[in-house]
């Protein structure tokens, strides 16, 4: 990965009664996933709108492949694909007709890859553009975006619609996308889609960002925690005392160690019965709850 593709800094919108965004900075490097984690009304659509230009900040900046989008968006958007959360499709028959619009508008000539879209996503373009399902106009939107082959993506709530299955292939476009170095920025409310695909994600709630975690260093911490479980309690008893600093639970005994650590640790269960070891991976949705919540009882204390 290389430079900043888009650069937000101290980005504010008041739209009074503590509605908004405010002083939101992120860092979106070429080359990376990166996730927008939040509830509905958090202000994800409010702060991807800024990015495609269509809001004027009251402070703060947007940048874009170093240009201003509420200046300069026609150049900005010859740069980039989007999906917008809420999906309005033009006055056309068919979604045939729409993805020929939207071709002349991106200046697509070859359609081999929006045909690959429409074949993986199981999408029908004869079909009514008006009568299709939510699911499916999703779809349309998704084909609409990606076919534009487009360095940039910004995609607001994407999987919407969506089943389960067709919603990993989608994750599995986007893994596409990226090993052609696409720069993707991606909102969702949706964990495991997040957790799964993104490079970084920041959580925000109540317009403002909460945390910003590279998923690399979160899923793979310098500190492990373990869950083991011996036969007996006096044999988890006995390895608390090798190993201080344990989590005893009648037989079961919660601990953590460092990654260079651990051989120490399970020395320690040496000549002991143990039925079961596991390691207990970190979880994005306990990890975002406890953030929002410890949030929520700063600002409480603040005020």
């Amino acid at each position: 990965m290389s430079g900043s593709v888009i650069s937000i800094e101290h980005l504010t919108k008041d739209y009074g009664h503590g509605r908004g965004i405010f002083d939101i900075s992120l860092d979106i490097r070429e080359g990376e996933v990166f996730g927008y984690l939040g509830t509905n009304g958090s202000g994800k659509t409010t702060t991807i709108r800024h990015m495609m230009g269509f809001l004027k900040p009251d402070g703060g900046s947007v940048v874009v492949n170093g240009m201003n989008p509420w200046q300069d968006a026609p150049d900005v958007m010859k740069n980039v694909s989007y999906i917008p959360g809420e999906i309005a499709f033009p006055d056309l028959k068919t979604g045939t007709d729409f993805f020929k619009v939207q071709a002349q508008f991106l200046g697509v000539k070859d359609f081999s890859y929006m045909n690959h879209l429409i074949d993986i996503l199981g999408l029908d373009p004869s079909a009514n553009l008006k009568r299709m399902s939510k699911g499916m106009k999703q779809k349309a939107a998704i084909v609409a975006a990606l076919m534009g082959d487009r360095n940039i993506l910004i995609l607001d709530e994407p999987t919407t619609g969506l089943d389960p299955l067709m919603r990993e292939t989608f994750l599995e476009l986007i893994r596409e996308e990226k090993s052609k170095g696409r720069t993707i920025f991606m909102s969702s409310h949706i964990f495991e889609e997040i957790e799964e695909i993104c490079d970084q994600v920041a959580i925000i709630d109540g317009g403002s960002i909460k945390n910003i975690l590279n998923l690399s260093e979160f899923r793979h911490g310098s500190v492990r925690t373990f869950h083991v479980e011996f036969a007996d309690a006096a044999s988890a008893k006995m390895f608390c005392e090798r190993l201080p600093g344990c989590s005893l639970d009648g037989a079961g005994v919660q601990f953590e160690a460092l990654a260079e650590d651990t051989d120490a640790a399970f020395r320690a269960m040496d000549g002991l019965p143990v039925c079961s070891l596991s390691e207990n991976h970190p979880n994005l949705h306990e990890y975002f709850m406890k953030t929002i919540q410890n949030s929520n009882e700063y600002e409480e204390v603040q005020q």
